[in-house]
């Protein structure tokens, strides 16, 4: 699998799949811009930045940049794609991968809480894809990725603790988007699928779940990489308008989709 000449933009790469996918991405020969708020590191914060993920993709003799952005200020993002246009001449993926983890029990939940999550989870969808569709119009294909999660599954939903309400509400609104749109983007050659990323432990788990928590059956962030890079090559003609287990096929993924 060879992204030899594509551009990949990749939020949330500070850290945990993001971190995952940006590296991943790179080996098979993509260009990254790797994008977070996080661009410093910070004692008070979960360890992990941008520019440490850079580091590593130089260091193994692949090609990226570091811009911080906040996908919930449409200015951070028109700047996040202006950079990459700039340090790259084009973009050919966007892998919606940061969000806020909002959680809360619902008689905890405040009004301010549910717009944030709304802001940062939903909205930036709608503002990153109409900032990529114009550069990938450009060339006549391309590939939007957006993380989602198994708590956007009704069957799943009984099954999660209390408080996770408002993260499902908002990774459900992320499937959605991500089918609808692929029916008005695929005859301009553009492909978008949402991935559900499986269990995977991150720093992001570990800090809500502890170290000692049963991690039997979850997987590092590097298993979602064949999954994602498979749906980076796509384009409108091919796989797209799909909500895809990166786990379903396995490590041969997705030889037998």
């Amino acid at each position: 699998m060879s992204l030899e000449g594509k551009v990949a933009i990749v939020s949330g790469a500070s850290r945990g799949i993001g971190r995952g996918l940006a590296v991943g991405l790179a080996q098979a020969g993509a260009k990254v811009v790797c994008s977070a708020r996080t661009d410093a590191n910070n004692p008070h914060v979960l360890p992990g930045t941008i520019e440490a993920t850079v580091e590593q993709i130089r260091a193994a003799g692949g090609e990226a940049i570091a811009q911080r952005c906040d996908i919930g200020v449409e200015s951070d993002i028109t700047n996040l794609v202006d950079a990459t246009m700039k340090a790259f001449g084009r973009v050919d993926v966007l892998v919606n991968n940061a969000m806020a983890s909002t959680r809360g029990l619902f008689d905890d939940t405040t009004n301010e809480m549910w717009d944030e999550s709304m802001r940062i989870n939903v909205r930036s969808l709608f503002l990153t894809a109409k900032a990529v569709s114009g550069p990938m119009l450009e060339h006549g294909s391309g590939s939007i990725i957006n993380i989602s999660s198994g708590a956007a599954d009704p069957n799943i939903g009984p099954m999660m603790p209390p408080g996770y309400l408002v993260y499902s509400v908002a990774k459900a609104a992320l499937e959605r988007f991500s089918t609808a749109l692929a029916v008005e983007l695929s005859p301009r050659g553009i492909a978008v699928n949402a991935l559900r990323p499986g269990a995977v432990k991150t720093e992001q788990s570990v800090h809500e779940l502890g170290e000692d928590h049963d991690w039997t059956g979850w997987g590092p962030p590097e298993a979602v990489v064949p999954a994602c890079n498979f749906l980076a090559e796509q384009d409108g003609s091919g796989f797209t308008g799909r909500i895809v287990d990166s786990t379903q096929y396995g490590i041969s993924w997705p030889a037998t989709a």
